[in-house]
């Protein structure tokens, strides 16, 4: 289990009771599918203890806002967990453009030296297998960069985007927040930071302006 505090993206898994629904629990929301679904951490300042998350069902429509005590948490699989051991094959890769873009692109990002693994619906699948790829479906990708990019890390990072088979978006985490590739190759100044706080507008995603 990795040690607290959790990061956004992570998966974690705790028993359905212990977890505190931000609003009504929705129907798809029910016991047989919370005890195979794990949760999503995500961003949000909280009181020492409890773990922001979120609830995703079979369909991209399917969420909802809750927390889970840390205490209750009884297991978490990383993206970067994930990255280590993708499969080298999969059944289910002919129906999912996305795990064999994830394939082709794993050499390029383990090249960089950066931590990275899938996430969004990828990674939920792969670390449980729950049906909740479509045909259609996006690769979510996160790359840990605590230090700014070198230029070479980032022509690697922006040549994965450019090549990858369908629809990518990739969110590099600084340590402070996440901001998205393609916006800070496209704008060459100013992006949006994904913060525990909400976004935050700044020149230098490494050092936010306070």
């Amino acid at each position: 289990m990795q040690a607290a505090p959790y990061r956004p993206h992570d998966l974690l898994w705790a028993p359905a009771a212990s977890v505190r629904l931000a609003g009504a629990r929705p129907e798809w929301a029910d016991a047989e599918w919370l005890s195979s679904a794990p949760l999503v951490v995500r961003r949000e300042s909280t009181a020492a203890g409890l773990v922001p998350v979120g609830l995703r069902g079979r369909a991209r429509s399917q969420r909802c806002t809750a927390y889970v005590p840390h205490v209750a948490v009884r297991r978490c699989v990383t993206p970067e967990m994930l990255a280590a051991t993708l499969p080298t094959g999969c059944a289910q890769a002919g129906a999912f453009a996305v795990l064999s873009a994830l394939r082709e692109v794993a050499p390029a990002l383990d090249a960089t030296g950066l931590a990275w693994g899938p996430t969004g619906g990828t990674g939920f699948f792969l670390a449980t297998g729950l049906p909740v790829l479509r045909p259609e479906s996006d690769l979510d990708l996160v790359v840990r960069a605590p230090q700014p990019l070198g230029s070479a890390q980032a022509m690697a990072l922006v040549e994965v985007q450019r090549q990858c088979a369908c629809r990518i978006d990739i969110q590099i985490d600084t340590g402070h927040g996440a901001f998205a590739l393609a916006e800070w190759t496209r704008a060459g100044g100013r992006v949006m930071l994904k913060t525990n706080d909400g976004p935050l507008l700044c020149a230098n995603p490494w050092e936010p302006e306070p």
